[in-house]
């Protein structure tokens, strides 16, 4: 394996009330292409903001943050769309899908901003949701859908630009048991069979159980890292 994602000496500060809140404290981190990683830590830890460091959706105020060879936070706001899209697959909470769409139109979503075909988007829509096992659902609708459904559409939704890293926040928070472990089952399929990249945050420790790694935060430090 090497190293996919590589963090030195991060720092996070928010301006608020005219006061500076540290939030991410001298953090240093690898990731190696391959792994599974749990982030876990009480509320406040960092791990929500460490994650959207890593997705380049927030800038670190200092250190260094390397993604798959690029420096990410060198890149300007149209450089990083398109970085993002082809290199971040993210899976939510709440699954953020459209209501109105189709889980196959749900799916196609980051597709739009390729080059590609209407006919090139539908099949690699309809590929990536045979794989999270909903060839039978193409044109049902998120209320149409179990929780558990529509959690396998998100994941097909990352799934289909092929990318990097998956970054899962909180995927299991909204399920009930059973479901929260075929979402899990289905992260580790991916992880193993195909190689993907994962990077979850999670308060579960049930759900952390599945990771190969285990990271743990606490008031914006790394504590510990282990398998």
């Amino acid at each position: 394996m090497s190293a996919l994602v590589e963090i030195s000496g991060l720092e996070k500060v928010y301006e608020r009330g005219g006061s500076e809140v540290p939030v991410l404290r001298d953090l240093s981190l690898t990731i190696e292409a391959g792994e599974f990683v749990a982030l876990m830590g009480p509320s406040g830890s960092g791990k929500s903001t460490l994650l959207n460091l890593i997705a380049g959706l927030d800038q670190p105020t200092s250190g260094r943050l390397r993604i798959g060879g690029h420096d990410i936070q060198d890149l300007t706001g149209p450089e990083l769309d398109v970085w993002r899209n082809r290199s971040i697959g993210f899976v939510f909470q709440f699954y953020n899908l459209v209501p109105v769409l189709s889980a196959i139109e749900n799916v196609e979503l980051p597709l739009l901003l390729r080059s590609f075909s209407s006919r090139e988007r539908r099949e690699r829509a309809g590929a990536a949701l045979r794989i999270v096992g909903l060839g039978h659902r193409f044109n049902h609708r998120p209320t149409e859908l179990s929780g558990g459904e529509q959690q396998r559409v998100a994941i097909a939704r990352a799934l289909v630009t092929d990318p990097l890293l998956f970054l899962a926040d909180e995927p299991t928070g909204d399920l009930d048991g059973d479901s929260a472990d075929e979402i899990l089952a289905l992260m580790q399929l991916l992880n193993r069979e195909s190689g993907k990249t994962f990077v979850m945050v999670t308060h579960d420790p049930r759900a952390a159980e599945a990771a190969g790694r285990l990271v743990q935060l606490e008031k914006g430090r790394l504590v510990s890292s282990a398998a």
